[in-house]
């Protein structure tokens, strides 16, 4: 068997870096003593070609403003072409610092005060939190569970639609269920915005992240139809896939004009388009030369999925994991303990001695929940799972 060039067993301390899911465990569960397995970025090193530009760059001892080159915009083409087999334009590119800012400047450049907002809980909980911040009415569609599978209630869908929505936040690969919505199923979504003339902001940031199972490969939204493509949003980013989260890049591919202008109006009133010139630096990198490493991920991350699935649902009576057909995160019922929220958490932190993130936080249908980030190192995930089967024994 060929040996792999990336060591992904490796652990690497992340302690003391300023890192927000190490170091600021502690004050978020209240205590040093937690193995934290919650906030959605890697414990892997980035790939090789992204360390090694980002090296280059920061031996140049000027770091003034940066500017996107041509080749930024190139390297997302040519990974959505060759990635997803979605043609965009170079024309269609937004700049944002991140998926969730863009969600933000969606939410505020499409709608206005008052406005409904569309999302499908349970969900990634800025999607709920960036809504109400905005002054904009959340309506909430619900997932629905079908035989250890989630499924979109397409009948609530529209009745919500025809009620007046006028963005649709829509989660795709879904955070936290780990659905890889199939094409028809991003059809219906799209078709119902269309009809409705609902704008759709499709956040994709998992878009990589697809085990075998599912569709072996992500559907964007907008690459489906014309009709589609001209009420949506694309956001993409190689942040998640890549593990370069701190360095806030992302992109947004907006082929409606219409939309386009009022998203870089957005942008330019908030005077937030400047780049990191290490975001630029690492985005190029990772989607020109990040492949080869991304290929060695998706098989590790899936060995660790199949191990804490087989796991947790073979050795832990009344508990549940969800297998995510993508993403690194996973949806794991507890609610076989008929444990409260509050002492289900307390299971986790104080007994198990786990960091996880609470399900009640992703919005309606995530009581009895725990979210679990299983991109580590396989003897970190095995410590954490040692724990909770101790726990709850």
């Amino acid at each position: 068997m060929k040996k792999s060039p990336f060591d992904f067993d490796r652990v690497i301390s992340r302690k003391n870096t300023d890192c927000f899911k190490w170091d600021f465990a502690k004050y978020i569960f209240k205590t040093d003593d937690v193995l934290p397995l919650w906030v959605a970025d890697m414990d892997f090193s980035a790939p090789p070609a992204v360390i090694e530009a980002l090296v280059k760059r920061a031996k140049h001892p000027v770091y003034g403003y940066g500017a996107r080159p041509g080749s930024f915009n190139a390297a997302l083409i040519a990974w959505c072409k060759k990635r997803f087999g979605f043609d965009i334009k170079n024309e269609w590119i937004e700049f944002s610092p991140g998926i969730v800012p863009a969600l933000s400047i969606c939410v505020q450049a499409f709608t206005g005060p008052g406005d409904r907002v569309l999302v499908q809980p349970p969900v990634y909980p800025p999607f709920i939190s960036l809504v109400r911040d905005c002054g904009r009415e959340l309506v909430e569609n619900r997932l629905k569970e079908r035989d250890g599978r989630y499924e979109i209630d397409f009948a609530g869908l529209e009745r919500q639609m025809k009620k007046g929505v006028r963005l649709f936040l829509f989660c795709s690969p879904h955070n936290p269920v780990g659905r890889v919505w199939t094409k028809d199923e991003i059809a219906r979504v799209g078709e119902l915005c269309v009809k409705y003339d609902v704008v759709l902001a499709s956040d994709e940031i998992h878009a990589d992240i697809i085990f075998g199972g599912a569709p072996k490969r992500h559907i964007c939204a907008a690459s489906i139809s014309r009709r589609i493509a001209s009420r949506t949003v694309t956001l993409l980013s190689p942040s998640k896939t890549f593990n370069i989260t701190g360095l806030s890049i992302s992109a947004a591919v907006i082929e409606n004009a219409r939309l386009r202008e009022a998203f870089h109006a957005f942008v330019e009133k908030l005077h937030i388009g400047n780049t990191n010139v290490f975001g630029i630096t690492a985005f190029e990198a990772a989607y020109a030369h990040g492949e080869e490493w991304l290929e060695e991920l998706l098989s590790y991350l899936e060995a660790n999925r199949d191990y804490a699935v087989r796991r947790i649902n073979s050795k832990m009576p009344s508990v549940r994991a969800f297998s995510p057909e993508g993403t690194f995160l996973m949806w794991i019922d507890f609610r076989g303990l008929k444990l409260k929220q509050k002492d289900l958490v307390d299971l986790m932190v104080k007994k198990a001695r786990l960091g996880l993130n609470d399900g009640t936080t992703f919005g309606p249908g995530g009581e009895g929940f725990m979210r679990l980030n299983f991109a580590c190192p396989r003897k970190l995930l095995k410590e954490g799972l040692d724990r909770l089967e101790k726990a709850l024994k």
